[in-house]
């Protein structure tokens, strides 16, 4: 247990208990049988799961002066229904990274936007879709710590620890998920599949 820097108040890593971990898969919708092979989580199971992840953060936070930081553009569905269930003042403002991809590998990070509200002296919350090598949040996390804030904590939906390449860990954690590459709920291959309401597996064959 530790506080939440420049106030009394505790925080407990993983305030959850451990996150939830996938361990059985669903039916593939038939129009994406071709391209998915398993619907990893569900939408019930997500909309349940960022519930409580809100819950957890509304608690962890309250009277903090918090800044909300997602990272574009895969948080977009995680980050808007997050917000819908954070019952307490926030601020809200972006991160944009790119990386130069080559098939399933990033390369270079590039931030394509920047933070236009101040950050100094507040509580941050940084907001991402998935924690997989850890280079992309590593670097964020890098880049907003020397912003000054009063305390910097991550949430991630997706954890896939067997992919870590830099000892990164979230704060908050959604889903440990195994080591496939997976598309839907805002992540996608190629900018497609980002509107699946699941998280799915995408075939080897169409990322190969």
């Amino acid at each position: 247990m530790t506080t939440i820097p420049g106030t009394s108040r505790p925080f407990t890593s993983h305030p959850l208990g451990a996150p939830r971990r996938i361990t059985r898969r669903n039916v593939v919708p038939s129009q994406w049988q071709g391209e998915l092979s398993a619907v990893l989580i569900s939408e019930r199971q997500l909309r349940r799961r960022v519930l409580e992840l809100a819950r957890a953060i509304t608690r962890d936070y309250v009277g903090a002066d918090l800044l909300v930081v997602p990272l574009l553009t895969g948080t977009l569905m995680f980050m808007a229904d997050l917000l819908r269930h954070l019952s307490l003042p926030l601020r809200l403002d972006f991160v944009g990274v790119s990386s130069y991809r080559e098939g399933t590998e990033s390369r270079d990070l590039v931030f394509t936007k920047e933070l236009r509200l101040e950050a100094k002296g507040r509580d941050v919350l940084l907001v991402d879709d998935i924690l997989d090598t850890g280079r992309t949040l590593a670097a964020v996390q890098a880049r907003l710590a020397g912003l000054k804030p009063r305390s910097l904590r991550t949430c991630v939906l997706l954890d896939k620890p067997d992919r870590r390449r830099q000892a990164v860990q979230a704060d908050y954690v959604g889903f440990v998920i195994p080591n496939e590459f997976v598309v839907g709920y805002g992540l996608d291959f190629a900018e497609r599949y980002r509107n699946l309401p699941f998280v799915a597996v995408l075939r080897p064959e169409r990322y190969a």
